[in-house]
């Protein structure tokens, strides 16, 4: 399997990305620059964490009116997994790939440690890996990652399911704990914590290891049948 890491300017967990697939998930994985538009060749898109563009305006705002990211869009569409971490969760909201903003966290402060997660949905090619309601550690490092969205979103979510990760003790005062949701569709992902930088007991937690191996899982099993 082939993953393609996007690097945009100020873009600083790309390395951390490309580490956890090639070294803890043995797969490949090319860094992509963000100037690129062509993104055939891979079988999943992955959004690293960071401070594309220094996070002006708004925190991936300017990164998602970048070429890559219609490629992206269009790769989404056609069913391809897009993963975005942090500083690519904001930038797959702002895109509109998923619904709702983030905000400065409640403290208005930088929060970089360890939290707990709950998996609230494990039938997705994210999370197929897990068990239902699986209590895992994954680091977290933002200063916007206040989740938000209208009760009319957050209604929608509850009903499709599309809530994929909750903070057991919430840091940052996200709607409903959410840490991570999906698209209707299944395909695109976007979460706050780090999984890249927790597949190895060395770091303190090897439970995000298990997300990128129901990436893969849920690919081999795809080309298997499609084969």
């Amino acid at each position: 399997m082939k993953f393609a890491v996007i690097v945009f300017p100020g873009s600083n967990c790309d390395r951390d990305m490309y580490y956890a697939v090639t070294e803890s998930l043995q797969e490949e994985a090319e860094l992509v620059w963000y100037e690129d538009a062509n993104l055939e060749d891979y079988d999943a898109i992955l959004l690293p964490g960071g401070f594309s563009y220094g996070d002006y305006l708004r925190s991936g705002a300017i990164a998602s009116t970048s070429p890559i990211v219609t490629e992206i869009k269009q790769r989404a569409e056609d069913g391809v997994p897009v993963l975005g971490v942090c500083n690519g969760f904001q930038v797959l909201l702002e895109a509109g790939l998923l619904p709702g903003a983030m905000l400065r966290n409640k403290e208005l402060k930088f929060m970089c440690h360890q939290e707990e997660l709950v998996v609230r949905n494990n039938q997705t090619q994210f999370t197929n890996g897990y068990s239902d309601q699986e209590k895992i550690v994954l680091p977290i490092a933002h200063g916007e990652g206040n989740y938000y969205c209208d009760e009319n979103v957050l209604a929608e979510l509850e009903a499709n399911n599309q809530i994929v990760f909750t903070y057991s003790d919430n840091p940052n005062g996200s709607v409903a704990d959410i840490a991570g949701i999906i698209n209707k569709e299944g395909n695109v992902l976007g979460m706050m914590p780090h999984p890249e930088r927790a597949t190895d007991q060395l770091l303190g937690s090897a439970d995000g290891l298990k997300l990128f191996k129901s990436v893969l899982n849920h690919w081999r099993e795809a080309y298997v049948a499609g084969a």
